[in-house]
């Protein structure tokens, strides 16, 4: 197990605005036309004028820019991602569609699902921006995350294995208060019961465990109101039923180092499955979390 980290990332629960830049690549894209994907056969890099010098972001590298042959615009990314855990993964990779200034004017999202363990695989993913105006002119890599293949949360879809659908949502925050949904769907064929809270794992940016966190049952001990503190009480989810809960935190900062949770394991009841959500939780100095008791939602 690993101490709590100092926070490295900006949250998404907090995004209002662009990405940070952080380790991101900066992609200087050439004037017109679309460039060339040569590539050294012994280095794996780029050559060609225009493209990218690779700079690997958590397992993601960009090999190719293509642009729009009028406008010089970036309209299609290629990239790899070498997957060098123990198990397969699934990444979402997040790019900043950039003015030459720095301005970000879009952040296109792609989903890789199941990259198997040791292995490189290519992938592509379209970052034209229809509001850019012609005054789109770089590409880079904002952010990387990875959930082991087998504990990706599920919004739509076919139906997991378990029977059930477990994500977070989007969260809300003022004043400094967090609070993200936790959200479950009985999308199965049998009852599902419920009872209590779901047990929480924290982990840092190499999915390593962040320890020094306490982890309160409800609310009320970060705030009120939340929606955090209905007492625990059994539940059968009929197929088609949810359920949801929340956590809840501040990101006070005061004396000490910043903690930054991009990664939550969550298991809904102690004979379940895990699945990995994304909160991004900026707990500042607190060291405080509510989780609050599972409940019947419309």
């Amino acid at each position: 197990m690993r101490p709590a980290t100092r926070a490295t990332r900006p949250s998404r629960v907090r995004r209002a605005g662009p990405l940070a830049l952080g380790l991101a690549a900066v992609l200087l894209l050439a004037a017109c036309g679309t460039e060339s994907a040569d590539r050294s056969a012994d280095a794996g890099a780029p050559t060609a004028p225009g493209n990218p010098t690779p700079v690997e972001v958590d397992g993601v590298t960009l090999t190719r820019v293509q642009t729009e042959p009028e406008t010089a615009e970036p309209v299609r990314v290629e990239f790899e991602i070498a997957n060098r855990g123990p198990e397969a993964m699934t990444y979402t990779v997040a790019f900043e569609v950039r003015t030459a200034s720095g301005e970000v004017l879009a952040t296109p999202e792609k989903i890789v699902e199941a990259v198997p363990a040791g292995r490189t695989v290519p992938d592509q993913a379209d970052v034209a921006d229809p509001m850019a105006g012609g005054r789109a002119a770089q590409v880079q890599i904002g952010e990387v995350r990875s959930v082991p293949a087998d504990e990706v949360p599920s919004m739509g879809g076919p139906c997991p294995p378990a029977g059930v659908r477990l994500y977070a949502d989007e969260g809300n925050a003022a004043m400094g208060l967090r609070v993200v949904g936790l959200h479950l769907e009985n999308c199965g064929t049998e009852v599902h019961r419920l009872e209590g809270y779901p047990r929480l794992q924290l982990l840092d940016e190499d999915h390593g465990e962040i320890t020094g966190v306490r982890i309160h049952r409800g609310g009320a001990a970060i705030a009120s109101g939340t929606g955090a503190d209905g007492p625990p009480r059994p539940l059968a989810l009929q197929p088609g039923e949810r359920a949801s809960t929340q956590l809840v935190w501040r990101n006070t900062v005061e004396a000490g180092e910043p903690v930054d949770v991009p990664y939550v394991r969550v298991w809904a009841r102690p004979d379940a499955a895990p699945v990995t959500v994304t909160p991004e939780l900026d707990l500042g100095t607190t060291g405080e979390l509510g989780v609050g008791a599972w409940q019947k939602s419309g």
